[in-house]
């Protein structure tokens, strides 16, 4: 019974052993982020320099995390020595023309893996293939490759602006346009002078005439409203009917204006007695005594 005892003792130690190993291995993995219970394909890519990539960092596509680095074998008598190898879902197949590329994981540091997916094809990679590596350039990089050599170009034709900058500043044409200026500007200064005591002084005079202007323009508009217009033009019509009347009766033969107006006999004998009355008036003075008698004692008559 002690033997016995003993042996189910070991044997429940060994079995506590196997069980922390076990757990141990699950947590290990579970904070490397693996599952273990999900069956996965690796692929390798082949890179001269990884950067600080480490195994357990993630492996993404279109920023969707699909795996791993699983670890990561280097041999520095060849070129290209690091040989990293991932592992992803192995329900995910890489069409031919993928690509594994070796990029920055943030702002903060670190690095990760991005799989850029090739056009969809009838031919995949199998587990365990060589796959196109890349790495795309840094910030850094990107400036020294596109800015730096546009700076180098800049620079003599800056050389060149600031040479005729100083050659046209010390052209004495512009000292005598700065001189011009300041007269301007002092011109200026003089002309808003004047400006501020018009606008302080004449102004108001003026706003306050044609205030009053248009006080009485509304007196005379308000008197206008009160005329009874359609009483003027009423007694107007009236006068220019009466005058149309008497020119009528004027222009008419049937009274004594229009006769005398338009009797052309009339007209003839005030003609005839006026000559008469003219002859008789020459007459008169030619021959007094024909008309006239004077007697101081009396005679025939």
């Amino acid at each position: 019974m002690n033997i016995l005892t003993g042996k189910g003792r070991e044997i429940r130690i060994g079995m506590m052993v196997i069980l922390a190993i076990g757990l141990l291995f699950f947590g290990l993995n579970y904070l490397k982020g693996v599952n273990i219970f999900s069956p996965t394909n690796y692929y390798i890519a082949i890179y001269k320099n990884v950067d600080g990539l480490v195994p357990s960092n993630a492996v993404y596509i279109k920023g969707f995390k699909v795996g791993q680095v699983d670890k990561i074998k280097y041999d520095f008598s060849r070129d290209s020595s690091f040989m990293v190898y991932i592992s992803i879902n192995k329900d995910l197949k890489l069409p031919k023309g993928t690509h594994i590329e070796l990029a920055d994981a943030g702002l903060m540091g670190g690095k990760q893996i991005n799989l850029v997916l090739g056009s969809p094809s009838q031919t995949y990679y199998n587990s365990g293939d060589i796959i196109e590596s890349t790495v795309p350039l840094t910030l850094m990089q990107t400036l020294r490759s596109g800015l730096l050599p546009n700076l180098e170009k800049v620079v003599p034709k800056l050389d060149s602006l600031i040479t005729t900058l100083n050659a046209v500043a010390a052209n004495p044409a512009i000292g005598k346009s700065l001189s011009s200026l300041e007269h301007t500007t002092a011109n200026l200064d003089q002309t808003s002078a004047q400006l501020k005591v018009l606008m302080s002084k004449d102004v108001p005079q003026i706003l306050t005439k044609v205030n009053t202007m248009a006080d009485n323009f509304t007196a005379v508009s308000g008197n206008l409203r009160k005329v009874d217009f359609a009483a003027t033009i009423a007694s107007i019509n009236q006068t220019l009917a009466n005058l149309q009347t008497a020119t009528g009766k004027l222009t008419s033969k049937d009274g004594t204006l229009g006769l005398l107006l338009n009797d052309k006999q009339l007209y003839v004998n005030l003609s005839n007695m006026t000559n008469n009355v003219n002859e008789l008036m020459v007459d008169l003075k030619a021959n007094p005594k024909r008309y006239v008698h004077f007697s101081v004692w009396g005679g025939k008559k």
